[in-house]
């Protein structure tokens, strides 16, 4: 089967013919019709995640069909459409994984990282850790939705009850975010990059009543703040746009440096904390939750051998919304 391989960091991916696996006990193989293109995914190229598998076929935000299903499967039968998500399996017997918390997993394993992903004709994955898909998205909308969307519903429930929202960073996630905000009846505001006038006019057209450059102040104090741009000083510029007892979270896995800032802004019980992966309960209740709204993703999309192409537009802050691969 054709894939797009990342042989080590730092370099191109590469077009290649691998084999195409059955699937084992309690797996499905899936022909893929679309996988979402992540920052996770940029992080993993660009060498900022350690030890990456090599090679490694990158995608996690998977949407296919099942091909074959292995053996002791419950739930899922061959002709199915499902999502694969980044979590791609846990240990389930540690303290995280029997008390809810299985994204904090130590022996966790995550989809085009340490598992073989969707840049791909096909690919196998954990029945126990994929998911049912809404009819009402077609195959390239549902796939952001699979992290995109569920580290934004993470993050958001972790924001509490803010009703005046910071997203900083206008990508993927804040796109589907900032809808499930608004419809919530919060007031969104996006801060972009300085200059960005295109996220800017995006922001607004899906409801937020403010969007601005990330380099000034928003006109309003915050009662919380979601960092989704990999960009370590905006947290202190965060922690200074929350009133008293504030929260500034942070929903990447990998940001650069986080300089040094005075006490006195994190004062008052504001407090910064970090937003990691997902839990199979967030997928339920967010794919459950984005019909409702309903959740509407804006996407472009890519042949399966334009998938550098994508990467570097992403890189480049040059997709307005989210990318997807079509193999």
């Amino acid at each position: 089967m054709r894939a797009m391989l990342l042989d080590h960091p730092n370099m191109p991916l590469r077009a290649g013919e691998i084999e195409r696996r059955p699937p084992g006990p309690g797996a499905l193989l899936l022909r893929v019709a679309a996988c979402g293109v992540c920052r996770t995914d940029l992080h993993i190229v660009d060498g900022e995640l350690p030890e990456v598998r090599s090679p490694v076929v990158p995608g996690h935000e998977i949407v296919g069909v099942v091909e074959a299903v292995g053996a002791g499967v419950e739930g899922f039968r061959a002709g199915d459409r499902v999502g694969v998500p980044w979590l791609g399996s846990t240990c389930g017997a540690c303290a995280y994984c029997t008390s809810g918390r299985e994204n904090l997993c130590g022996a966790a394993r995550f989809t085009g990282y340490h598992i073989d992903g969707g840049y791909a004709e096909y690919a196998v994955a954990d029945a126990r850790y994929c998911f049912a898909l809404p009819q009402a998205y077609a195959d390239a909308e549902a796939a952001p939705l699979l992290c995109a969307g569920l580290i934004g519903y993470r993050s958001l429930v972790k924001a509490g009850e803010a009703e005046r929202l910071g997203i900083y960073g206008f990508g993927a996630a804040a796109h589907i975010v900032a809808q499930v905000a608004v419809w919530q009846g919060r007031r969104v505001f996006a801060l972009t990059r300085p200059g960005d006038r295109a996220a800017q006019d995006f922001a607004r057209a899906l409801g937020a009543v403010w969007a601005g450059d990330s380099a000034a102040a928003p006109p309003e104090p915050l009662d919380a703040a979601i960092i989704f741009a990999p960009v370590g000083a905006l947290v202190p510029a965060a922690l200074r746009a929350v009133v008293r007892g504030g929260t500034v979270g942070c929903a990447g896995i990998h940001m650069s440096a986080i300089p040094s800032f005075a006490y006195d802004i994190l004062w008052g019980e504001r407090s910064v904390l970090s937003v990691a992966n997902l839990t199979r309960r967030d997928g339920e209740e967010f794919l459950a939750l984005a019909p409702r709204v309903p959740v509407r993703t804006s996407v472009e999309t890519f042949p399966l051998a334009a998938a550098n192409d994508a990467l570097a537009r992403l890189r480049d802050g040059r997709i307005t919304g989210a990318a997807v691969l079509i193999p």
